[in-house]
C-alpha cells in the first residue's frame, strides 16, 4: 500500500487530495468530514487518470466540502481588546492596549502590548498588528530560511528569494525562478512549523509537481513533515 499527496487546479480552485494504492478493482473518492480528500486507486491506474477523474470530479468535490464546512466551528474574531490572546511563534500573547501619543507594538513580559492614541478603535489597532506582524515575519523568515537552505546543499537549484504576503488559501508558493512567498500568518505558527513550509517550497525548486519525487525527496530532507503539516494546521486553524 502506498499513499501519495496531490492537487488540481479547479477555476479558482485549489483541491488537494491523497492517494491510497490497495488491491482493488475500482476507483473510489471521498470527501471527509473535515473535508479531507481520499482518493482509492487500484496499482494498475496511471496517476494521470487518476488526476483526470479527480477533475471530472471537482464540482461534486467542492459541494461536499461546502456541506461539512457548515458544521465546523468558525474561529472567533478577533476583537482587538485587552485581555485578548494572539499567536505569535507558536505562543500565545495576552493582548494589553495602553492609550499614548506615539503607535508601536512590543512584547513585554509575555504580553503584547500596543500603544496607540485611539485604544477604542479596533480597526487601527488590527492594522498595527498586521504591521507588526509583516516586519517581525520578514525577519523571522529569512532567518528559518539560512537555516534551511544546508539541508538541500547537493542539489542545484536557483537561489531562493523571499517574499511574504497575506495569503487566502495556502501557506506559500514558489515559482520556477526561486521567487518563495510565504503567508504572513505563518508567523504566528512555531519556527518548526514555518521550516516545514519553507522546505516544501525549496523541494519545489528540484521538483516543480507535487509527484511522488517530489514526496520522496520531502520525506529525505525533512522525514516528519507529515507530522509538522497537521500540527501547523490545527494550530492556525
Amino acid at each position: 500500500m502506498s499513499v501519495t499527496e496531490s492537487s488540481i487546479t479547479y477555476g479558482s480552485h485549489e483541491l488537494a487530495f491523497t492517494v491510497e494504492v490497495r488491491p482493488r478493482r475500482t476507483l473510489s473518492i471521498s470527501v471527509h468530514p473535515d473535508q479531507r480528500v481520499h482518493v482509492l486507486s487500484p496499482p494498475d491506474v496511471p496517476f494521470a487518470q487518476i488526476q483526470a477523474r479527480v477533475t471530472r470530479r471537482a464540482a461534486w468535490i467542492l459541494r461536499q466540502q461546502a456541506y461539512f464546512q457548515q458544521f465546523r466551528p468558525s474561529t472567533p474574531a478577533r476583537r482587538y481588546v485587552s485581555g485578548e490572546t494572539h499567536l505569535y511563534l507558536g505562543r500565545q500573547y495576552r493582548l494589553r492596549l495602553e492609550e499614548a501619543l506615539k503607535s508601536q507594538v512590543k512584547l513585554i513580559r509575555g504580553r503584547l502590548v500596543v500603544h496607540t492614541p485611539r485604544p477604542a478603535d479596533a480597526e487601527h489597532t488590527a492594522q498595527l498588528l498586521r504591521q507588526w506582524y509583516q516586519q517581525h515575519a520578514a525577519e523571522q523568515f529569512q532567518a528559518v530560511l539560512q537555516q534551511c537552505l544546508p539541508l538541500l546543499s547537493e542539489y542545484q537549484f536557483p537561489m531562493p528569494t523571499l517574499h511574504q504576503r497575506y495569503l487566502q488559501k495556502r501557506w506559500g508558493s514558489c515559482s520556477p525562478a526561486g521567487r518563495i512567498t510565504l503567508n504572513t500568518d505563518l508567523i504566528r505558527a512555531d519556527k518548526s512549523s514555518i521550516a516545514y513550509v519553507i522546505l516544501h517550497e525549496l523541494c519545489h525548486l528540484i521538483e516543480p509537481n507535487h509527484s511522488r519525487r517530489f514526496y520522496r525527496l520531502l520525506a529525505k530532507i525533512l522525514p516528519d513533515w507529515e507530522r509538522r503539516k497537521e500540527k501547523l494546521e490545527k494550530a492556525l486553524s
